[in-house]
């Protein structure tokens, strides 16, 4: 039975996290592949991140990039932060569902392929 209920969803929200985010999820590529796009601009100013992910020359860099604007456009339009003042405080990629498919091979047989997805995540914080 549900006890408390109004109570601990008053004490969740009460302790959720305040900093502006954005989530994009299933996204289709590979969480390792996002996790060597998402290392270059962990811990720096939004701009200086903006500015890296336009020049690095991988698939994921659009994605990522229309994700940190959203959560830039997140911090100064809903909580009213200056834009200057951001920087990339959390970025992480989880796996998300993997798609499973058969690739023809030959003699008749067939082998697995799997079509991983990404859940991606980042967190602005002011310096």
């Amino acid at each position: 039975m549900a006890t408390r209920t109004k109570e601990k969803a008053a004490a969740r929200k009460a302790n959720a996290d305040k900093r502006p985010q954005a989530h994009a999820r299933y996204v289709r590529i590979s969480p390792r592949k996002v996790q060597i796009v998402i290392d270059l601009i962990r811990g720096k100013d939004v701009d200086e991140a903006l500015a890296i992910l336009q020049y690095t020359p991988k698939a994921a860099c659009p994605v990522v990039a229309k994700l940190l604007e959203s959560a830039i456009a997140n911090a100064v339009n809903n909580q009213e932060l200056n834009r200057q003042n951001l920087y990339v405080a959390e970025v992480y990629a989880n796996p998300g569902p993997t798609l499973k498919r058969y690739v023809a091979r030959s003699r008749g047989s067939a082998s697995p392929m799997l079509k991983r997805t990404s859940h991606i995540s980042v967190v602005l914080d002011q310096k």
